[in-house]
């Protein structure tokens, strides 16, 4: 790693230059809130509680001071944070933090809060990290981690420098991280409008186009619609709706069984599935293309999601998904996979649902009693046509996005790499040697350890 840094910096075990906070809490008065690694997501910070000392989660066992900085421990995991606001100071923190505290005026804290954000670091922390279930850093393995350690004049010039270029590369991926929510925004307000007839408003003038549909039907239902337009209960276009398989699934077998996770945002996601190799359940739940999948058990956000199958391969369904046997005379089941998607949709779900322990449910019966915006078959087609249309363009701007983003991010990364490789701002003979400074840190922590023996760490340059 030595090699990466300039010949008149020094780099050390980090705890030879840092402080590594233990893990441990003295008893306090009153309460203080609590930050776990969960709460922390890029630049929102959500406190978990506030505990007094006897009622603080086992896991609340460091306490902030200001000018400390902390970086989770987990594996794949960039959580930074700097103390350096009232609201952080004196807070408690989880142990899935790693807490490093500079000694005295000899490492700015700020640059020890850069510098766990670069790759330097992250990979060493996600190679010593270890565990069964979530990797993590270790006590024993933290103090393996290396840092370099500049001059201090040239830290606060390099600090300065990323300050400047930082804060644009951020504003940039901010202002990037917002097209996500636009697209969302945009790919409903489509929905509403292909299931509203707004879509295809243009499209029936001068056309003598009639709807097919003659059973019963609502009178009023949740808006007004265009004339041809009928409110149908979805029980009156289905022939049945069929619950999933209830057998449990195998890590491997002849055919994927689709779960709720498996149906996201109208379409089916492939990825983390579960197999079956039993004929009889192949036969009796095989999907055909174009089947509408309706998801009955979820959490009270997601329950009710649903999604179309537009697969060749086979694959059958859980139980705790409903098949709808549409009748494909009446509707195009594109454009039933659309009504189900719209936000009208979600919240009716929410109005019907019942709620359980940690599951809502929303039955087949229940789930029949859908109104459906029914047009004419012919027009349902067009819509489907105009929808897939502008859902293309929506899936192209994302595309693009996400290889922006990826550069920006990239960027971000390697202005911290010139940054540690001391390319970011120039050398000054006149600062005060870093083996210097070393010796000053020493002397710090020795106050701060009682005086007790500290081993000379060795130092090794470039």
């Amino acid at each position: 790693m030595g090699k990466n840094f300039p010949e008149h910096w020094v780099f050390d075990r980090i705890d030879n230059i840092l402080y590594l906070v233990p893990t441990g809490v003295y008893e306090y008065e009153g309460k203080k809130k609590y930050y776990s690694t969960g709460g922390i997501q890029k630049d929102f910070y959500l406190e978990e509680g506030v505990f007094s000392f006897n009622e603080r989660p086992s896991r609340a066992n460091r306490i902030a001071k200001r000018n400390d900085v902390f970086q989770a421990r987990m594996k794949n995991t960039n959580k930074p944070i700097i103390i350096n606001v009232p609201t952080f100071e004196g807070a408690l923190f989880s142990t899935g933090f790693l807490q490093l505290r500079p000694y005295g005026n000899t490492y700015i804290e700020k640059l020890i809060y850069y510098y766990v954000q670069s790759s330097y670091f992250l990979e060493q922390r996600d190679e010593l990290a270890t565990g069964s279930t979530q990797e993590a850093l270790t006590d024993s393995n933290a103090v393996k981690l290396i840092i370099p350690l500049p001059p201090l004049n040239e830290q606060k010039r390099i600090v300065e420098k990323l300050d400047a270029i930082l804060p644009k590369v951020k504003s940039a991926k901010a202002r990037l991280e917002k097209i996500p929510v636009i697209l969302k925004k945009f790919r409903q307000s489509v929905l509403a409008a292909a299931c509203s007839g707004r879509l295809t408003e243009d499209w029936r003038e001068g056309k003598s186009i009639s709807n097919n549909y003659l059973g019963e039907k609502i009178e009023e239902g949740p808006y007004e619609l265009q004339d041809d337009w009928l409110w149908v209960e979805l029980k009156n276009i289905s022939s049945s709706f069929q619950y999933g398989t209830s057998s449990k699934s195998e890590k491997e077998g002849k055919v994927p069984v689709l779960r709720m996770g498996n149906l996201q945002n109208g379409l089916i996601d492939w990825s983390d599935l579960k197999y079956t190799n039993d004929d009889s359940e192949i036969k009796k739940y095989a999907l055909s293309y174009g089947d509408v999948l309706f998801n009955r058990t979820n959490s009270p956000d997601l329950v009710g999601k649903t999604s179309i199958y537009k697969e060749k391969r086979t694959a059958i369904f859980a139980g705790y998904l409903i098949r709808i046997n549409y009748k494909p005379e009446y509707i195009n089941s594109d454009y039933l996979n659309y009504c189900l998607n719209t936000e009208r949709a979600k919240e009716w779900c929410k109005q019907v649902k019942t709620d359980g322990v940690s599951q809502s449910n929303i039955n087949a019966q229940v789930l029949s009693t859908f109104l459906i915006p029914l047009p004419p078959l012919e027009e349902q087609q067009e819509i489907v046509r105009r929808v897939e249309k502008l859902f293309a363009l929506a899936d192209s701007i994302e595309a693009k996005y996400k290889k922006a983003l990826e550069r920006v991010e990239k960027l971000e990364q390697s202005i911290l790499a010139k940054a540690f490789r001391g390319e970011l701002v120039e050398p000054d003979p006149n600062d005060e040697p870093a083996e210097e400074l070393l010796k000053r840190i020493l002397e710090e922590k020795v106050k701060i350890e009682g005086g007790k023996k500290t081993r000379k760490p060795k130092v090794r340059k470039k």
